[in-house]
């Protein structure tokens, strides 16, 4: 099979497209032929030896994949050849084939094609974790969602309307705040022209947010955090900015307030079954309307440490999808 390989730890153009075998099915495991592949911000720091999981040299990056079963491990049930059902890997989607474990795979909704699809478990699975686990969030509460026009940011935005909260939507452009605005978000807040700090001040003045989804960090996390109310909740998804801030403590003290860790892949492998009921209740949202997962970038497989690089580069507005496989 083909696969896009990390042979030396760096940036994207180190990246390397050749033959490889075929990987090897366990009891345990489902063998998927990998129809396309999402684009996320770990797979900029998996290649680079900076996430916190490290696969042995050479591996494929490429943490989600959408795909058919092809061959099922005799100790898996729920799962026969020929299915569609999307995955996550951790690494090793961008391959023509791959196997993953049964718990970390869930069949695809039928109103999903198989390029949508490659782009909708790890941001939705990690925007529905977020908000419902650990924000517990009410409606009619107020979120701050940073990188609004990114994947994550996207899909916080969709699922915090779902449940009838009020969404401000900032990012560092005009176009990225275009596509929140498209996802249904109710005010905006452009850090790349507006001070961040003085805008946040005034929109939060009156009103103090409640929740703040945090896939940036930065210099923009501790600001954010003094935008919050009383009992109010910080989500730390992640830290697209390259920065991984430090947050005076005494603010949570001041203002009774929670600074949240967000990590989805450990929780559907901690809590399968309630994992397994957010994306029901992803489902119902989709057959609703409510959810409009949408891949804005779609690159050929051969340019896929092109897109890598163009993620790391933050060059990228909403989800971009590898694909794979020709019918994919």
């Amino acid at each position: 099979m083909k696969a896009v390989l990390c042979k030396t730890l760096g940036p994207a153009s180190n990246l390397v497209i050749e033959e490889t075998a075929d990987p090897k099915l366990n009891a345990k495991g489902v063998l998927i032929e990998v129809a396309a592949a999402g684009l996320n911000f770990p797979d900029t720091l998996i290649i680079e030896g900076n996430y916190q999981f490290k696969p042995t040299l050479p591996f494929s990056p490429g943490g989600e994949i959408s795909g058919r079963v092809l061959e099922v491990g005799e100790q898996v049930e729920g799962f026969k050849v020929g299915d569609r059902v999307m995955a996550l890997t951790g690494w090793g989607g961008f391959a023509e084939k791959v196997v993953v474990g049964a718990s970390n795979i869930v069949p695809t909704p039928e109103s999903l094609d198989d390029v949508t699809a490659a782009g909708f478990m790890m941001t939705y699975g990690t925007s529905m974790h977020a908000l419902k686990q650990r924000a517990d969030l009410q409606p009619e509460e107020r979120v701050l969602v940073l990188g609004a026009g990114g994947g994550v940011g996207l899909a916080a935005v969709e699922i915090a309307k779902a449940m009838g909260a009020y969404v401000i939507a900032a990012a560092s452009s005009d176009e990225k705040l275009e596509a929140a605005k498209a996802a249904g978000a109710d005010q905006f807040l452009n850090y790349g022209r507006e001070d961040f700090r003085d805008a946040l001040k005034a929109i939060s003045k009156n009103d103090p947010i409640d929740v703040v989804y945090d896939p940036v960090g930065g210099d923009k996390t501790e600001t954010a955090l003094r935008s919050l109310g009383w009992n109010g909740r910080h989500l730390v998804i992640g830290f697209a900015s390259g920065e991984i801030p430090k947050v005076p403590a005494n603010l949570t003290l001041l203002k009774g307030c929670q600074l949240v860790g967000v990590f989805w892949g450990a929780f559907a492998q901690k809590f399968p079954q309630e994992n397994f009921a957010n994306f029901k209740q992803l489902g119902v949202w989709l057959n609703d309307g409510q959810l409009k997962p949408k891949v804005n970038e779609i690159y050929d497989f051969e340019d896929a440490p092109k897109a890598i690089e163009n993620m790391a580069e933050r060059k990228l507005v909403g989800k971009a999808v590898v694909r794979v496989t020709a019918k994919g």
